[in-house]
């Protein structure tokens, strides 16, 4: 049927016949050749059987055909290339995303709260001073002075409360002198120190800090109660009132005003000066910093010997030694330290 039309078509319209590159001439031997094309183009073999777009393709855009029907092609193929790949499973990289987020957290946190000391003794010099501390410690508060008030014709029980504000005074400012003088025998074949040690700067931004550590102190009186829920005081156990407690009581303005000096002044500044002047920057030779303050701290409450209160004594050890790496100086743990002193001991007013 494509033979008639073709030849109806012929006689006519003239036939234009294309030059000789229009036409594309396969590479096949001409005895095994499927048809004979003519220069008119009137004969063609009947047994070729070719797709009719394939015909049209060839002619109008010039294009290689193979004479071998091809196969069909899957819809995977025709599909776009996006569409036809399996989709990603986005929960690893999820995963990953937190895990770097964590990661960048934790970096700043590191880098907020301060590099490490360089410390040049070893864990026998911090076992060393601190064993002496707390045996200088218990020694002059239990044995020195009491012996000496013996001695000089006193007696702890018969004392007014101005004596006894005067005393616990007394006590307390031999225990922290001890503790000086215990850091310097055993520091000092290491001097000259490294000069972020023990010191006592105004400088720096550290104001923010202990305002923001003040915030706090609602949370650690939280903490504090927390703390008696687990660990009550047992039934059988005498309840006395202490000689701040007693002096508050009788509201005497002088042993109030001894006892405000022992509690805001003496304590925080010996404190201070052990656990983190000293332990807590010895202790980075051996691990991280924040690990430092949370042993510090944790050493810190053990050693007020009150199991009730520790807790809260733990978070205000971290919350001073994270404010103490920060500012590389003493004296805004210290001024927390007396705040937070001065804080329990208006409440006790109430």
């Amino acid at each position: 049927m494509l033979s008639s039309c073709r030849s109806h078509s012929v006689s006519q319209h003239p036939i234009l016949v294309p030059s000789l590159s229009t036409f594309r001439v396969f590479n096949r031997p001409a005895s095994s050749s499927p048809f004979l094309a003519t220069r008119n183009g009137r004969t063609f073999d009947s047994n070729l059987k070719l797709p009719k777009y394939k015909w049209k393709v060839s002619c109008f855009r010039q294009e290689d055909f193979s004479p071998v029907t091809s196969k069909p092609e899957s819809v995977e193929h025709l599909l776009p290339e996006e569409s036809s790949k399996p989709e990603v499973d986005n929960s690893t990289y999820t995963k990953r995303d937190w895990k770097s987020i964590l990661q960048e957290a934790a970096d700043v946190v590191i880098r907020a709260i301060g590099s490490r000391w360089t410390v040049p003794w070893t864990a026998e010099t911090i076992v060393q001073v601190m064993l002496l501390w707390v045996v200088s410690f218990w020694f002059i508060g239990s044995w020195v002075i009491p012996f000496t008030a013996h001695i000089a014709g006193f007696n702890k029980e018969s004392l007014t409360f101005r004596g006894q504000a005067l005393f616990s005074l007394v006590t307390d400012v031999t225990e922290g002198l001890a503790g000086v003088a215990i850091l310097h025998r055993c520091l000092s074949r290491f001097c000259p120190l490294p000069s972020d040690w023990f010191r006592f700067s105004l400088r720096g931004s550290w104001l923010l800090d202990v305002t923001l550590g003040c915030l706090m102190f609602p949370l650690v009186n939280r903490l504090s109660q927390f703390n008696l829920s687990l660990l009550p005081i047992l039934p059988s156990t005498p309840v006395s009132l202490s000689s701040v407690e007693q002096s508050i009581a009788a509201r005497d303005p002088v042993a109030m005003s001894l006892y405000a000096i022992v509690v805001s002044v003496c304590a925080p500044i010996w404190e201070e000066i052990v656990f983190r002047g000293f332990l807590l920057p010895s202790l980075t030779r051996y691990m991280p910093v924040w690990c430092a303050i949370l042993v510090s701290s944790v050493a810190f409450a053990l050693a007020h010997f009150n199991v009730q209160r520790l807790l809260p004594l733990i978070f205000l050890g971290v919350v001073m030694g994270v404010i103490f790496a920060r500012s590389r100086s003493l004296i805004p743990p210290m001024l927390l330290h007396s705040l937070w002193n001065g804080f329990v001991f208006l409440d006790l007013m109430k």
